[in-house]
């Protein structure tokens, strides 16, 4: 991907998915961030890391690009996502709310966190339009006027406690059965070990 310096404005998603244990189909939501509509390698977006715990049965991609198309690549590994990972067979020992869990955007380079907060909550707008029963639960600049930050959230939502889906009621969508994620912004200082996930993130970026 072209660095800052030749005008592009940089933003990141760490997207968490609910699965780890199925390699390819990891992989083939992070290959999904990486393909314009015509199936050609998008010059602006690039696969940074995939990290997956297989006993959390939980992985979390790394997805770099220009802030005025990180909402497609996103949208389309969420996409694939929910094409493969079904809820009711899940298992893993960390707490998880839906088959896409966590989207988190960040600022990288001249881009704010409104702005991340805007990208976050279009792609949460589009994930309702595309996906057939999805739940949505804002947070951060995403979530206006409040812009209640991640851990209040879960708190409200029961995220480590919580088995009774259906008495959610989400920002965006249908009330949950067992499929639903969050979405928003959040500024952080920590980083995901890379760990032995290194290189195959290196093969998903590689021309």
């Amino acid at each position: 991907m072209p660095s800052s310096s030749l005008g592009l404005r940089l933003a990141a998603c760490l997207l968490n998915i609910s699965e780890a244990r199925r390699k390819h189909i990891v992989e083939n939501v992070a290959k999904a961030a990486l393909l314009e509509k015509n199936g050609q390698k998008h010059p602006n977006v690039s696969v940074l890391n995939i990290f997956s715990d297989h006993e959390y049965n939980r992985s979390v991609i790394t997805i770099a690009a220009s802030v005025d198309e990180l909402g497609d690549s996103v949208l389309a590994a969420c996409l694939e996502a929910f094409r493969f990972i079904d809820m009711e067979v899940q298992e893993g020992i960390h707490p998880c709310l839906g088959a896409v869990d966590l989207i988190p955007i960040y600022p990288l380079c001249d881009v704010g966190v409104e702005e991340c907060g805007a990208v976050a909550r279009s792609l949460a707008e589009n994930l309702v339009l595309r996906v057939p029963g999805c739940s949505v639960f804002l947070f951060g600049e995403a979530d206006l006027p409040e812009k209640r930050p991640l851990v209040r959230r879960r708190k409200q939502l029961g995220w480590f406690t919580r088995r009774d889906f259906s008495a959610l009621e989400p920002d965006l969508g249908v009330a949950p059965a067992r499929k639903c994620g969050l979405t928003g912004h959040r500024v952080a200082n920590s980083q995901h070990s890379q760990g032995g996930e290194e290189n195959q993130a290196n093969r998903l970026t590689s021309p």
